[in-house]
C-alpha cells in the first residue's frame, strides 16, 4: 500500500509519519503545498491513500483536485471544528482532528484497508465540502486566554495581544506592555480560534491583530515587513505567497 501525506507544517508531517510507521504504514512521500502536490501527482503514479491538510502555506488543498484527476482515498487531518466536517460524511471521506490521537488514526487506517479492494477513483464534492467550511453556523471565536504564571492564572483579552508568534517549538503571545508569555496550543490551531476579520497569519511564525499593525514596509522578494507597536525580537514578514491576501485582509 502506497501512501503519502500532504501537510503545511513540516514537523506535524513528520510527527504523523512515525505515528503511522507504528502501524506499519509506509509513508513514501512528504508534499507541503498545493504547487508542489499538483506538480508530484502531474508526474507520479498515484497513491492508495493520501493525508491531506486542508490549509496549506499557498491554499486550500481542494485546489490540486481542481487541477489533478486524483485516484487515491483520502483522510483530511484538519483543525476545524466537529460541525463543518458534517461535510466530509456526506462525501464518504474520513478525518482526523488535529492534534491526531494514535488511536484515532489506527481506526481510520483500519476502515481503508477494510475498504481497499473497493476503492475507485475519488469522487468529492468540494463546492459542498467548501461551503460547510465556510460555517454557517455561528461561531465564538476565542476572545480570552489563560496564561499560567508560576502557581497562578493569568487572564489575558484577545484586545491586550499584540501578536502570536512559535518559538523554539512553543507558542507565545505577546502583549501591547512588552510581555511574553507561553500558551499550550499551536499556531494552527489558534488560526481557527481566532476572528479572521481582526487577527492573520502573516507567516507560518507569527499571527497578528489587525489593530496591532503600526506600520507597513516594502521588504525584499516581494514581501512585506509588518512593524508592531512593542514586539521587537524578531523581524515579522508577510510572506511572499500570503502578500496579495494580506493587503485584501487590511483592505
Amino acid at each position: 500500500m502506497t501512501t503519502i501525506i500532504i501537510e503545511d507544517e513540516k514537523p506535524a508531517a513528520r510527527l504523523l509519519q512515525r505515528k503511522l510507521e507504528k502501524l506499519n504504514i509506509k509513508v513514501g512521500v512528504l508534499l507541503h503545498s498545493v504547487e508542489e502536490a499538483i506538480a508530484w501527482f502531474s508526474n507520479n503514479e498515484h497513491p492508495d491513500l493520501i493525508f491531506l491538510d486542508i490549509q496549506l502555506s499557498d491554499g486550500l488543498s481542494f485546489e490540486i483536485f481542481e487541477k489533478v484527476s486524483i485516484k487515491s482515498a483520502v483522510i483530511f487531518t484538519t483543525a476545524y471544528d466537529k460541525y463543518a466536517l458534517r461535510a466530509f460524511k456526506l462525501n464518504s471521506v474520513d478525518y482526523l482532528l488535529k492534534p491526531i490521537d494514535e488511536d484515532d488514526l489506527e481506526v481510520s487506517v483500519t476502515k481503508f484497508k477494510a475498504r481497499l479492494p473497493k476503492l475507485e477513483t475519488v469522487q468529492l464534492d468540494f463546492e459542498q465540502i467548501k461551503k460547510m467550511l465556510s460555517n454557517p453556523f455561528e461561531k465564538n471565536y476565542k476572545k480570552r486566554f489563560s496564561v499560567k504564571i508560576g502557581q497562578h492564572l493569568k487572564v489575558i483579552s484577545a484586545d491586550e495581544i499584540e501578536c502570536f508568534f512559535s518559538e523554539n517549538k512553543g507558542t507565545y503571545l505577546h502583549t501591547f506592555d512588552n510581555r511574553n508569555y507561553l500558551i499550550e496550543t499551536t499556531l494552527e490551531l489558534l488560526e481557527q480560534e481566532l476572528d479572521p476579520k481582526d487577527f492573520y497569519r502573516v507567516s507560518r511564525k507569527f499571527i497578528v491583530p489587525l489593530k496591532a499593525i503600526k506600520e507597513i514596509v516594502v521588504y525584499s522578494n516581494s514581501r512585506l515587513k509588518v512593524i508592531l507597536p512593542s514586539y521587537k525580537d524578531e523581524e515579522v514578514i508577510v510572506s511572499r505567497e500570503k502578500v496579495s491576501d494580506f493587503k485584501s485582509w487590511i483592505g
